[in-house]
């Protein structure tokens, strides 16, 4: 018992050391890294990271520099041990799979600040942030399902986790809000970024019917391959008009200024709390959905308007029961909202998702 409450203390002492690191250690200047899955020239997620980085290196104080197309897993902490031996004082690893790593290496720097995208583990001075891009979902499944003709809709989808169920889930729900028969096909692709891959699966879902395609990837291949074949298409990350324009109704789109802003902000004047994670939502502006097509009619685009100001406002929760699974199962009662800690660990799909979670 008395070695066990040496170790507690010793903990405890650990963590205070490590967070006393940041409290009122303010700072001129600021050296910020990232570390990107993916091309920037993807359009896509490691894009939309990269217009954060670029708002906040307009800051007079802050410098930043980036590393592309890392890979999760030994790759990703050699970059991250990398930036933090330069001497950098925030690093910001922007995919699920530099979670362990950014673990192991901000035990060893306790003055850097490591900011993890999507993750749940932290340290003292290792916090997590993301963004309620179900919100986003939601209503680009408003738009998929008052533009379908044939009530399939197709979703390539990159790994079964969380945080992609949780989308596919949202925006299945949008879609069954204005349009009960429409159904959501799920394909995995087991990848961030394939452009290639990406492509046949859309193909795949456009063969099984499917006139509208929607994605969680990071390229624009299911966009090219909805609008080859004269189908609708729904994109993620960033507007992707330009790559299709005859096919793009909308986007589900990051907007990560504000938080990164934020953060570095915190850093600077000393108060920063590497136990906080943030999930920033639509009305903080870190979520959003891109302008609308010409061929998108103007009662999709009244319906989307008033759904997104219920959801700012706070009014739509969007997980509130009755909800059922896609067995048909109750999985939350009517009344009850589900919690933060339900959606981030959720792993079942909704009624009027077609695929599995594997």
């Amino acid at each position: 018992m008395r070695k066990v409450m040496i170790m507690v203390i010793v903990a405890a002492m650990s963590v205070m050391m490590a967070t006393a690191g940041f409290a009122g250690a303010k700072k001129e200047k600021l050296k910020v890294g990232f570390v990107y899955i993916s091309p920037v020239g993807d359009e896509g997620y490691s894009f939309a990271q990269d217009q954060g980085r670029k708002a906040i290196d307009k800051l007079p104080w802050v410098e930043t520099s980036a590393v592309e197309s890392v890979p999760e897993g030994p790759d990703s902490e050699r970059v991250v041990l990398n930036f933090a031996r330069k001497g950098y004082d925030v690093i910001f690893g922007t995919s699920f799979g530099y979670m362990d790593p950014m673990v192991k290496v901000s035990k060893k720097f306790p003055k850097v600040a490591f900011m993890h995208c999507s993750g749940f583990k932290s340290t003292p001075n290792m916090s997590n942030y993301f963004g309620r891009m179900y919100q986003a979902r939601y209503l680009t499944g408003i738009v998929a399902g008052m533009m379908t003709k044939s009530n399939v809709i197709g979703y390539v989808a990159a790994f079964p986790i969380p945080e992609v169920i949780r989308g596919i889930n949202a925006f299945t729900l949008g879609v069954r809000s204005v349009n009960p028969e429409a159904t959501v096909r799920v394909v995995w692709t087991k990848s961030w970024y394939d452009p290639a891959l990406e492509k046949d699966a859309a193909i795949s879902l456009l063969d099984m019917k499917a006139d509208v395609i929607t994605q969680h990837q990071d390229s624009p291949g299911p966009q090219e391959a909805a609008q080859e074949r004269g189908k609708y298409s729904i994109g993620y990350n960033s507007d992707m008009s330009k790559m299709a324009p005859k096919s793009h109704l909308t986007a589900a789109i990051w907007n990560w200024a504000p938080l990164f802003k934020n953060t570095v902000e915190q850093v600077r004047d000393g108060v920063w709390k590497g136990d906080e994670s943030l999930w920033w939502g639509m009305d903080q502006g870190v979520v959003d959905i891109a302008p609308f097509g010409p061929m998108v009619p103007q009662n999709v685009k009244d319906a989307v308007a008033a759904a997104k100001q219920n959801i700012i406002k706070g009014n739509n929760a969007i997980f509130v029961g009755p909800l059922k699974d896609q067995n048909g199962k109750e999985a939350v009662p009517a009344g009850k909202s589900m919690t933060d800690p339900e959606l981030l660990g959720m792993s079942w799909f909704v009624d009027g998702v077609i695929g599995n979670t594997k």
